[in-house]
């Protein structure tokens, strides 16, 4: 009894292990292909349940999404021999997988590897034909979409297909840091000399504008003043004038009046007059 229990269950683990090695499942972002003793046999699986000759096939499924290579920053010098730390990634999938498999043993470290070397030298290769800045700033698109194009070439001989690469981060070396720091300096105190020079002559423009204007204006202002001040005057007199006609005595006596307000409103003047003087005429008719 208890031997017929044990090759039950040997011959129960005997029809896992079979089925084990028979089916296998393919995920929808995966594929696979089956290999006999390492060489190909058929076409790729598509996703879902599959099957295999045991012990004669073997499955090998590979992921068919975008992988992301991200490489470490490495120094590349310009064409002034200038060095520029440059940090960059790649956005790659698998095209090919039969290439893949022959190419770089179906093993995503080996073909990123080489992927790396790629990214690398033609980096080395378009960074050494530009300045700093062209880098920096201008030419930057344009040297990842060469990099990109060279590199696509040459990984579909490996099965492999090129997404995008693009530069993460671009910084100076620590050698020259500092120089292009004292460089973007000087550009600033430069611009700012300049912006103040500019303000500086707008200033004064401006200033001898108000000074041509405000002398124009007391000008004016002075002209219609001497004119108002001459009809007035003109006016005055001919009231003055009016007055004498009309009455003469009144108007000396108010004359005089006036010239008395004018005389002793000092309060400290002193005056030395002969008691008969005209001047006192006016005192001699109160007695």
């Amino acid at each position: 009894m208890e031997n017929r229990l044990i090759m039950i269950v040997a011959f129960i683990a005997l029809v896992g292990f079979v089925v084990q090695e028979t089916f296998f499942s393919v995920k929808e972002y995966e594929s696979s292909i089956v290999l006999k003793f390492g060489q190909f046999v058929g076409e790729e699986k598509e996703p879902g349940l599959n099957w295999k000759y045991p012990f004669v096939n073997t499955a090998q499924t590979f992921d068919m999404r975008i992988q992301t290579m991200d490489s470490d920053p490495e120094g590349f010098l310009t064409k002034n021999n200038q060095e520029l730390v440059i940090d960059s990634f790649v956005k790659w999938r698998i095209s090919d997988i039969k290439q893949y498999i022959v190419s770089v043993s179906g093993r995503t470290q080996i073909a990123e590897t080489r992927l790396a070397q790629q990214v690398n030298s033609s980096l080395r290769s378009e960074v050494g034909k530009r300045s700093i800045a062209e880098v920096v700033a201008g030419d930057r698109a344009v040297i990842m979409s060469v990099v990109q194009k060279a590199i696509a070439l040459e990984s579909k001989k490996f099965g492999v297909e090129v997404i995008d690469v693009r530069m993460k981060r671009v910084d100076y070396a620590d050698e020259i840091r500092a120089s292009v720091f004292r460089d973007m300096e000087s550009e600033r105190n430069v611009l700012v000399q300049q912006k103040e020079s500019t303000g500086k002559k707008i200033a004064e423009e401006n200033r001898a504008k108000a000074d041509a204007t405000r002398v124009v204006t007391i000008a004016e202002a002075d002209k219609t003043s001497n004119i108002l001040r001459g009809e007035g005057e003109g006016e005055a007199t001919r009231i003055y004038a009016e007055a004498y006609g009309e009455d003469r005595e009144f108007y000396e006596l108010y004359r005089s009046l006036e010239a008395y307000k004018k005389t002793f409103g000092g309060g400290g003047d002193v005056m030395v007059l002969e008691p008969d003087s005209e001047f006192f005429k006016y005192f001699k008719q109160a007695k």
